[in-house]
């Protein structure tokens, strides 16, 4: 009987997966690999623990294209590894069509099938250079307005907002933000309530 593994993630740690959880156990996924990580690149130990245990004949399954990668090199080349290399299949839930394990189609599938991924991986990778370019110009006019991006342990509401904005869009985690701010976790947290859930 084949088994159905299913695979979620999301960007950061301030994320949920509950969602994504919820959608793969009615599809089916018994066992479901779970990731806080970017999708920038394959440095997920969910994601690389589920490569190594797959067996011949397995389904994997995603909710949507992009929670396998927002990158366009890796989600072709992750996509042959997993159908090919582990001959194994691959179900995108929100795209049916994107479904190995449909042999109605025959040799006509396949072909639509490798179309319609390289065209979503294409269309994956650019929205991700897009939001860096509204990134880079966001941070740009932020500091025509006075935001200060250097080391500080005191944001003002507008200050953090900007910043959580960029958090919440899955650009960065919670990490690289207090990172590039310069303050602690426990800093962003007690910012976060103040200014989030008053």
């Amino acid at each position: 009987m084949k088994r159905l593994i299913g695979y979620c993630r999301v960007s950061s740690r301030d994320q949920n997966l509950e969602r994504q959880i919820v959608e793969l156990k009615s599809a089916g996924c018994e066992t479901i690999y779970q990731d806080k990580s970017s999708g920038k690149d394959l440095n997920r130990p969910a994601y690389q623990k589920m490569l190594t245990e797959l067996k011949p004949g397995d389904c994997v399954v995603f909710s949507s294209l992009d929670r396998l990668s927002r990158n366009y090199d890796d989600t072709s080349s992750q996509w042959k590894l997993i159908t090919q290399e582990k001959r194994c299949d691959i179900k995108i839930l929100d795209m049916p069509i994107l479904d190995t394990t449909s042999q109605t189609s025959g040799l006509t599938g396949k072909v639509i099938t490798n179309i319609v991924i390289e065209l979503m991986a294409y269309c994956a990778n650019l929205e991700r250079e897009k939001i860096k370019d509204r990134q880079a110009a966001g941070i740009k006019v932020a500091k025509t307005r006075g935001v200060k991006f250097g080391r500080t342990l005191s944001l003002s509401k507008e200050q953090f907002l900007f910043h959580y904005d960029r958090l919440q869009n899955g650009t960065l985690s919670v990490s690289q933000l207090c990172k590039e701010l310069g303050i602690s976790r426990k800093t962003f947290y007690n910012l976060k309530e103040k200014y989030i859930q008053q």
